[in-house]
């Protein structure tokens, strides 16, 4: 069965310094912190990983963050994988629930995430699936509390 989740989200990006001899320093990294409010209730902490071009509003990020809190009721965490582009100013974003990640009460949580941004609010829109008959093994072994 499908669920919608909807809410608000607070995020904090901040720059995060180039490490010597790994990567190319033209790759722009920050570390991500968001709050979610709504029937997400949750925490993530994260990085990004972005590359801009000399075409003004032209650009690309992808992303990686663990959400930790409750869902509908359902405590427990997942990843989000984040693909994102900027065509001359045109965005493109890709928000999905990493295959198996769920943990707790969101073991077998599958989806995606919508985001939009209106007068400088946040807004998300979950859909998902929570698949009871996929729990693995170690599904509980990562109990994280915000």
């Amino acid at each position: 069965m499908h669920h919608l989740a909807l809410g608000t989200f607070e995020v904090k990006l901040l720059p995060r310094a180039a490490e010597e001899g790994v990567g190319d320093p033209t790759v722009g990294r920050m570390s991500i912190d968001k709050q979610f409010h709504g029937e997400l209730e949750a925490t993530s902490r994260g990085e990004m990983l972005a590359a801009g071009t000399a075409v003004q509003g032209s650009a690309g990020y992808v992303a990686l963050e663990r959400v930790v809190g409750t869902l509908h009721g359902q405590r427990g965490t997942f990843a989000l994988q984040h693909s994102g582009t900027m065509t001359r100013g045109a965005p493109q974003l890709t928000v999905t629930v990493v295959p198996d990640s769920g943990t707790g009460e969101l073991a077998g949580i599958s989806g995606r995430m919508t985001i939009e941004i209106v007068d400088k609010s946040h807004l998300y829109e979950l859909e998902y699936t929570l698949d009871r008959s996929h729990r693995h093994a170690g599904s509980t072994a990562r109990e994280d509390t915000p």
